[in-house]
């Protein structure tokens, strides 16, 4: 991962929770590689924000983020993710994506980072056993299943419950407000489900991998179970994500985007 000026550094794409993480990161010294720049639709917004550091990394604006970037980040949004990897990949660089649910609807990026060379990073974000559930589909995999149940205000404005007339905002008990396959999931909760992406992705796919989400308006937390049954036996993960400053966003979101771009640029790689 190196760019043509022959050093290592990330251009970070967005300038939200997981953008702002990844910066106080880079300015602690805890991405253990420099950033070369931040672009953001809300440029204002963002050296607002840069000028809190101690040592900030420039505003640029795309194409000249993607020069001087060994390693785009998509922090923004999965409507940024098409024309983010056409840029990065035409100037042969490496995307991490954050928005994973952008893969299962443009599977042509997958297609052009595998034709290109480049490398394609999705991490697992707020979820963890990705590891063990790639290792369990080199075999036979019967059933993948995730259940996420999240606090109200984290669900708020999806598309799937505004289409729907869900009304959660009136809920005192929890209720499920969706079943069905994870690439619908991802469709009708697109800053919620990127979880599922991922573990479709992962899997046995986007159409196989089961999704279930419950409303629940007495949580504080983020919390999702993946059951995964098959030849190799069971697999159960459960995780409780404390909620960033974003309460869409996970805390382990950002520590595992962080942890992505250390392991991006370390040669010693552990685990599957």
């Amino acid at each position: 991962m190196t760019d043509a000026a022959g050093t290592d550094a990330i251009g970070i794409v967005g300038c939200g929770a997981i953008g702002r993480a990844l910066l106080r990161a880079g300015d602690t010294g805890a991405l253990g590689v420099p950033v070369a720049g931040v672009t953001s639709r809300t440029s204002a917004t963002a050296r607002e924000f840069l000028a809190t550091l101690d040592t900030p990394p420039p505003y640029l604006e795309l194409p000249e983020l993607v020069e001087r970037s060994s390693l785009l980040v998509e922090t923004a949004g999965g409507h940024v993710v098409p024309g983010l990897a056409e840029a990065a990949f035409a100037a042969g660089k490496d995307l991490m994506v954050i928005s994973i649910g952008a893969l299962l609807e443009y599977p042509e990026i997958i297609k052009q980072a595998r034709a290109t060379g480049c490398r394609l990073y999705a991490p697992s974000g707020a979820i963890a056993g990705l590891d063990g559930i790639k290792s369990a589909c080199q075999g036979r995999v019967d059933r993948v299943e995730m259940v996420s149940r999240k606090p109200v205000e984290a669900l708020e404005g999806a598309p799937y419950l505004v289409e729907n007339e869900v009304p959660i905002r009136l809920l005192t008990e929890e209720r499920e407000v969706f079943y069905g396959p994870a690439r619908e999931a991802v469709r009708g909760f697109p800053s919620n489900l990127n979880v599922s992406a991922a573990v479709s992705l992962a899997g046995i796919g986007a159409d196989r991998t089961m999704v279930r989400i419950v409303a629940d308006p007495s949580l504080t937390r983020n919390c999702h179970d993946i059951t995964v049954e098959g030849e190799f036996g069971l697999l159960r993960v459960h995780i409780e994500n404390i909620p960033s400053e974003n309460p869409k966003t996970g805390r382990l979101t950002a520590l595992s985007i962080i942890r992505s771009v250390r392991d991006a640029v370390d040669p010693v790689r552990i685990g599957t």
